[in-house]
């Protein structure tokens, strides 16, 4: 039941409004969710990484908000149709949205009508992570390095080749755009319906590289079946220490990291927001938590809302000059 307003009362004193306004606060973060189901909408299939890792959190979160969290899956064109969702959603502290930077900073980018609008649809809740995308060559081919990887397009084929991505439009996509405009080389970008096609494909020696994120990646390059030789960000990942970053490789531009994080519908009360933040750190704090997320690929890091919302602004808009500068016409 939504909160009662404290009636209005003649000359009310400072002190007794602000134990009214602390009050409407609590009844907010008291009375929800108190068992209703909270939805988790995510954007990908089951069995993907933002799949694992809201299944996770949800069995988590369960506890510490007191009501059953379930992960609902809306599956398709890059987490657009979990993004609709979440639009059409009532803003009432029971649908939240676990996404990547692509549905969020990216696809209103590369798409003339997404069906939604980051800033006036979604309020940010909090960022939980950040990853690094990688580029990844098949086992078949006898590249180690995006040095030999480059050697081998030039004196094996021609100077042409495809490298697969997860979607179209997508920061993979550029990435290809990119490596093609620095090293002369004609690259076409192949793009997936998701990752696990895409990597289904590289083991089949269909295509012999591609771009996707260390959580997609990092279990293939453990077992030798690929060879991640690129990664993008400021730093090297802890995951693979011995791989250089697309900036050591001459690459400008390519320091922000992408994000995971959780959104909910615009006009959903603070003290709901709040408490999703607060529940949200706790699971993150747990060690069993961090070594899960940690062990995908995942730079584990709770940001509070103001900092996340910061993050998404920073990102979006460097990838706005990115894609600018690439030409690329909105699909």
């Amino acid at each position: 039941m939504p909160p009662i307003a404290p009636p209005r009362v003649p000359q009310l004193s400072r002190r007794a409004f602000t134990a009214a306004t602390l009050a409407t606060a609590a009844g907010w973060a008291g009375a929800q969710p108190q068992g209703a189901p909270v939805r988790l909408l995510v954007g990908f299939p089951a069995g993907a990484g933002s799949d694992a890792i809201a299944r996770l959190l949800a069995d988590k979160l369960k506890d510490l908000l007191h009501a059953p969290v379930v992960v609902e899956n809306r599956a398709g064109a890059g987490g657009q149709i979990a993004a609709q969702a979440l639009k059409t959603a009532a803003p009432d502290g029971h649908t939240l949205l676990l996404s990547h930077d692509h549905t969020i900073s990216i696809l209103p980018q590369v798409i003339r009508n997404p069906g939604f609008q980051p800033a006036a649809d979604f309020v940010p809740v909090a960022g939980l992570a950040t990853f690094a995308n990688v580029l990844a060559v098949s086992g078949a081919t006898p590249a180690r390095s995006m040095d030999e990887y480059v050697r081998w397009v030039k004196t094996q084929r021609g100077g042409k080749d495809t490298i697969g991505v997860p979607a179209p439009g997508s920061i993979p996509e550029f990435l290809v755009r990119l490596m093609a405009q620095r090293y002369q080389l004609d690259l076409q970008a192949a793009p997936y319906r998701g990752s696990a096609p895409m990597t289904a494909d590289m083991l089949g020696n269909q295509i012999a590289a591609g771009i996707a994120s260390v959580p997609d990646l990092i279990e293939l390059q453990r077992a030798g079946k690929l060879r991640i030789v690129a990664v993008i960000g400021a730093r090297r990942q802890p995951l693979l220490p011995q791989v250089p970053t697309f900036g050591e490789l001459g690459f400008d531009h390519l320091d922000d990291y992408p994000y995971y994080g959780l959104f909910a519908p615009a006009g959903t009360p603070q003290p709901v927001i709040d408490r999703f933040g607060a529940a949200l750190q706790q699971a993150l704090a747990m060690p069993d938590v961090r070594e899960k997320l940690t062990a995908m690929g995942l730079n584990v890091g709770f940001e509070p809302q103001g900092q996340f919302a910061g993050r998404v602004r920073t990102y979006t808009a460097a990838w706005q000059r990115i894609i600018r500068d690439s030409g690329f016409q909105p699909l």
